[in-house]
């Protein structure tokens, strides 16, 4: 692309369209570069009760939208692509993208993170037949069915009690003897009629015909193995953060999260990094907003002095 923008955001979720909203509001010219919708992971969220201003708790593709309409109000720039990487050529940054190639004097990553696998035999073969990353994308085709949640943090119970809602049973399987969820969702999880849980235990192998019907089980104390029959498995093991396309340009935590200072800066003038994707991010939409908007006015005052 020949024009270069000021600043460009990678990533449309809470934090890259809260330092789109700061930067497009102080009148920079700013281009948003996100590959799949605006919003981000908050849009699989049923329910946000923690977000200030709604004391009733809003839906999580609703708060999505509304952050991208507040965002986009002053003349925010976006475009649908993949970023595949970054290149200093000069004063400027080069985006390269699925879609081609974007120019800038400042960037702010603010990618965030993909779910993470759990890298057992079976899952690749019987994801999207079985094996889902998303209770609220897939929950509904469960009816009447059994399911298994594998994990034992927050994003875990709340897909558990989401899919409550169709599921007559969700087994909660944990390789811990203790979940790391916040107490009102244990409590609210402990609750529920419809979950069971299985502790200390992991998933060997996942297996079926066209569809999951089993996985295999391990009990990470005894050693012992068993199995389970099960219509669907919703991995929710963690997250990876999307920065595999910045090896060799900037430095990366041994998880490959982006060091920061408080500004959000990284170690590289210009570029800076806000949202899960930093190191030391508490992976809250209220954190990640304050993160993005910390990371704008850095990327403001970094542009004025060059």
């Amino acid at each position: 692309m020949d024009r270069t923008h000021q600043l460009i955001i990678i990533g449309g979720g809470p934090a890259g369209l809260s330092a789109g909203l700061y930067a497009s509001r102080s009148k920079l010219d700013t281009l948003l570069i996100e590959k799949a919708g605006l919003g981000g992971q908050i849009l699989n969220a049923e329910m946000v009760e923690n977000y200030p201003g709604f004391p009733q708790g809003i839906s999580g593709s609703e708060l999505g939208a509304l952050i991208a309409q507040q965002a986009t109000k002053y003349g925010l720039l976006t475009a649908f692509a993949e970023v595949q990487g970054i290149e200093i050529r000069g004063a400027e940054e080069v985006v390269s993208t699925s879609e081609g190639q974007y120019r800038a004097k400042a960037v702010i990553i603010a990618g965030g993170c993909e779910h993470s696998k759990l890298g057992v035999p079976g899952e690749e073969g019987f994801t999207g037949r079985g094996v889902s990353y998303c209770a609220m994308c897939d929950g509904a085709f469960f009816r009447d069915q059994v399911v298994a949640v594998v994990g034992g943090g927050n994003v875990a119970l709340n897909d558990a009690l989401f899919l409550t809602r169709f599921a007559t049973k969700v087994i909660v399987i944990h390789r811990r003897d203790q979940l790391r969820a916040t107490r009102i969702l244990q409590d609210r999880a402990f609750a529920n009629p419809r979950i069971e849980f299985l502790w200390d235990t992991v998933v060997e192998s996942i297996t079926g015909d066209k569809l999951v019907r089993e996985i295999r089980l391990r009990n990470v104390k005894t050693g012992n193995s068993s199995s389970l029959d099960v219509s669907g498995v919703f991995a929710a093991v963690g997250l990876r953060p999307n920065t595999g396309y910045l090896k060799g340009l900037l430095k990366l935590d041994e998880g490959g999260f982006i060091p920061v200072n408080n500004q959000m800066e990284t170690e590289v003038p210009g570029i800076f990094a806000a949202g899960d994707i930093r190191v030391g991010s508490i992976r809250q939409v209220v954190s990640a907003a304050g993160d993005g908007a910390t990371a704008a006015i850095a990327a403001e005052r970094f542009l004025s002095s060059v």
